[in-house]
């Protein structure tokens, strides 16, 4: 998968006067905030959900949001994607009928939630078709340890905000990729599965998911569904997301900084040679 610059910066970044107070000094000032707005789905004509969301990258957004919620399995399902108006992606499919009870759920994802009015656990634990994994990842414990440092010198909108969640994927060597930005750490990683299935390029199996945060549920949920094999956050795990990696057979790697990480499930895929 190629690196691509899909969206300004212009459109994920705000400008306003704010007053700043900073060591018994205070000013007026221009700063820079992280852009929210909603982005509605349409498929086949039918809103499906809303969710809030930077602007940029909307089309993979919508794609990967279809994909990770098993609305979708293929690229080959889409006849039609693109933006109808600055917060509305539409999505036509082709030949095939979507789950009736999934579209009409109509629920409406916050930007903390991925999930929010979805009725319970059972819901929203869909299954991947990539949990068979046919080949095993193997990472260096010195590569992971460095990978917080090298998203942070492309996560251009954070380190002009502070205000956004980020994910990357690098591949076993530590080599990286590309990364999604957004106000919802559901939104980017959903955007950074979307452009990898336009480009056929799942199942992810032989990368590495870095995530700027903590791993939650969600993230592991569609991390699962994109076939990824070892997920590494700089925050902390939820013991939801331990369980289900411990279910689907994900390394799952927590509080990873430049002095070490936790293991929190399948350390076998962690190489300890120099």
């Amino acid at each position: 998968m190629n690196p691509k610059d899909a969206h300004p910066k212009a459109l994920s970044i705000h400008k306003t006067r704010i007053v700043r107070y900073r060591d018994n000094l205070k000013t007026e000032v221009e700063d820079l905030v992280s852009v929210e707005e909603p982005l509605q789905i349409v498929v086949n004509g039918k809103p499906s959900t809303i969710t809030m969301r930077t602007p940029g990258d909307d089309v993979a957004l919508a794609l990967g949001f279809l994909f990770t919620e098993g609305m979708i399995h293929a690229y080959a399902q889409i006849k039609y994607a693109a933006s109808s108006d600055e917060n509305t992606v539409s999505i036509i499919t082709e030949g095939t009928r979507l789950p009736v009870q999934t579209i009409e759920r109509n629920f409406y994802s916050t930007s903390s939630c991925g999930v929010c009015g979805k009725a319970s656990v059972d819901q929203i634990a869909a299954k991947s078709q990539y949990l068979n994994f046919g080949c095993e990842l193997r990472v260096n414990y010195r590569e992971l340890m460095a990978l917080p440092d090298k998203l942070r010198e492309v996560q251009e909108v954070f380190e002009m905000t502070g205000g956004l969640h980020a994910c990357a994927i690098f591949d076993a060597s530590g080599r990286y990729i590309r990364h999604n930005e957004d106000v919802g750490r559901h939104n980017a990683l959903d955007k950074l599965i979307g452009y990898a299935l336009q480009d056929e390029h799942l199942p992810l199996a032989v990368h590495v998911l870095l995530l700027s945060g903590r791993a939650s549920f969600e993230l592991v949920q569609k991390a699962s569904m994109a076939g990824i094999q070892m997920i590494v956050a700089v925050g902390a795990p939820s013991s939801l997301a331990v369980s289900l990696a411990e279910k689907n057979g994900i390394t799952l790697v927590g509080f990873v900084k430049r002095s070490g990480f936790n293991i929190y499930s399948r350390p076998d895929r962690v190489v300890w040679d120099d």
